[in-house]
């Protein structure tokens, strides 16, 4: 039986790659720790600090479980967008650094090495807008988009790391997985990427959280510094770091977030969203002529503009009638510019969406654009 989740009244909610909305078993979780357990982990050894402490320690585990990963390697961040500036401070990045992006990206994974004045290299897209691993350039820090938040469809992860090490064996592989983790398994051991990050909302969970996996911890040094990721300062002002992953943690973590983290991954494990639905309003939505779809029929998402009509006008039109999705650029430029759009309104659904929502949305769109 699917789990509850709480929907916003008279709201036909189809904007889950912006953030799912919650389910039940979450906002329980988070609420029980406040209410009954609130204590900050790694402060203490009172019980409740102690069970603070093993709590984290299980999600944390159960993060490792989920990306098949191991717990040291797993670092908790404020988010995807946190997590990938990290990454260009952890690796050094300078005007000197090579850095591959491509127009999948989102700007959380661009502007960050465009900031550094590093040289950024477009990698090459196919006709159906695929990293073309045939043409990867030989550079210092490979960004993969494992999705676009545009096109919804999954990139070759594993291939494409493979190709930029054989173009350069010490490059280092930046995997954004904050859409890829919502509609399929991370699966770090075969993508054998560097660093691969994502955002807990996207499934569920609560904002303010994200996901770090790191290969190679001990081949990097910290960015950030402060309580509880030092085992010890000495008097001539060195200092001790403590183990992976508490050196990469400093500070006070989003406990109450991360108790919500387990029931989210329970949730979208059990669950994961319809991409029937997806493929229902494709359908549909072909068959009026002024709708013009960007994305594939079996895509993740649907994407779309519509002719004489500013994709914001449609957003306010649509919402009018209670359908909230996305419209405007989704901070990805390069792919709207690559498809000749300044921007697209998108529809992406989450495990409690039903066909209902789905002809309802169809019936509203069609009845805006006539």
């Amino acid at each position: 039986m699917q789990e509850k989740t709480y929907k916003m009244n008279k709201i036909i909610y189809l904007d889950a790659a912006a953030s799912a909305l919650k389910p039940a078993s979450v906002i329980d979780a988070q609420t029980t720790f406040l209410r009954d357990a609130y204590a900050n982990a790694g402060r203490g050894i009172c019980a409740r600090a102690m069970a603070a402490d093993k709590m984290v320690g299980d999600v944390r585990q159960c993060v490792a479980d989920f990306m098949g990963a191991a717990p040291h390697q797993i670092v908790f961040t404020s988010g995807a967008t946190d997590g990938l500036n990290r990454i260009v401070r952890i690796v050094g990045a300078s005007r000197k650094t090579r850095v591959g992006v491509s127009a999948l990206d989102h700007h959380s994974a661009r502007l960050p090495w465009m900031a550094t004045g590093a040289e950024i290299i477009e990698c090459t897209l196919s006709a159906n807008f695929d990293i073309d691993v045939r043409q990867i350039p030989n550079v210092d820090v490979l960004v993969i988009t494992a999705m676009s938040n545009v096109l919804g469809q999954p990139q070759d992860v594993n291939a494409i790391v493979r190709a930029a090490r054989q173009k350069n064996p010490n490059v280092i592989t930046v995997v954004d997985a904050a859409q890829y983790v919502v509609h399929d398994n991370i699966k770090v051991q075969k993508w054998d990427a560097d660093f691969v990050c994502w955002s807990a909302h996207k499934i569920g969970a609560d904002t303010g959280l994200g996901i770090m996996y790191i290969k190679n911890p001990t081949h990097f040094s910290p960015d950030k510094f402060g309580g509880g990721m030092v085992n010890r300062v000495f008097p001539d002002g060195a200092f001790l770091l403590q183990p992976s992953p508490d050196c990469w943690e400093a500070g006070t973590l989003p406990l109450t977030q991360i108790a919500g983290l387990r029931p989210a991954i329970e949730c979208l494990t059990q669950s994961r969203p319809d991409v029937r639905l997806i493929k229902y309003m494709y359908n549909a939505l072909s068959k009026n002529p002024r709708i013009k779809i960007l994305t594939t029929p079996d895509a993740a998402m649907l994407s779309f503009v519509i002719d004489d009509m500013h994709v914001l006008d449609f957003g306010a039109l649509v919402g009018a009638h209670g359908l909230c999705l996305r419209v405007g650029n989704m901070c990805a430029s390069w792919i709207h510019r690559a498809l000749g759009v300044p921007g697209s309104a998108r529809i992406s659904v989450g495990s409690y969406n039903t066909m209902d929502d789905a002809h309802t949305a169809v019936d509203i769109i069609n009845s805006v654009v006539k």
